[in-house]
């Protein structure tokens, strides 16, 4: 005997939900403070070589290498605060939304992202935290996808309590679509 509850209607583009509806949570705040100290840190140090370099006294430098040293200092502190600035920025756009069926992670800020993973198709999570991380209590989030051997996205930034409260979410409601 046939079934005959099987339904394929179809679906206007005016009746699909936006993505901008869906509300996504920032990062933490010292995400973005930790990830600005990283940055300044780096620079200060490339700017600090360069100084050194210009000012020590042990060999002479080629002419050419010391007629242009400042320039080139000046470059790198400038492409130093620029990049600073764009990563502030950066931070400030990414954010998490999870929902019933999906997990959704938003970056960009000239090229915007949103990618989605349906909650179904999630087959592991892992949370992730280097030295710099584990000393301010933050956590990176991987998401991987059914049959894929790459996370499919990673949300960083999040409170380490709030990472592991996420991941035991995502792995106890896993079958919540097959469900419906």
């Amino acid at each position: 005997m046939l079934d005959d509850t099987f339904s394929n209607q179809p679906i206007l583009p005016d009746n699909l939900p936006t993505v901008s509806s869906q509300a996504f949570t920032p990062l933490s705040p010292m995400y973005m403070k930790v990830n600005l100290m990283c940055r300044l840190t780096f620079w200060l140090i490339v700017v600090s070589a360069l100084l050194s370099l210009y000012w020590q006294p042990w060999f002479v430098l080629p002419k050419t290498l010391e007629l242009y040293l400042p320039q080139l200092q000046l470059a790198a502190g400038i492409f130093g605060l620029l990049t600073s600035a764009y990563g502030i920025i950066a931070d400030k756009n990414k954010g998490y939304a999870l929902r019933e069926h999906d997990f959704s992670y938003r970056s960009g800020v000239i090229f915007k992202s949103v990618v989605s993973q349906p909650v179904l198709r999630i087959q592991h999570v892992e949370l992730k935290h280097g030295p710099i991380d584990r000393h301010f209590g933050l956590s990176t989030l991987e998401i991987f996808s059914a049959g894929g051997t790459m996370h499919t996205f990673a949300i960083p930034g999040l409170p380490e309590e709030k990472a592991r409260e996420l991941r035991s979410y995502v792995l106890t409601h896993s079958d919540i679509a097959e469900n419906d």
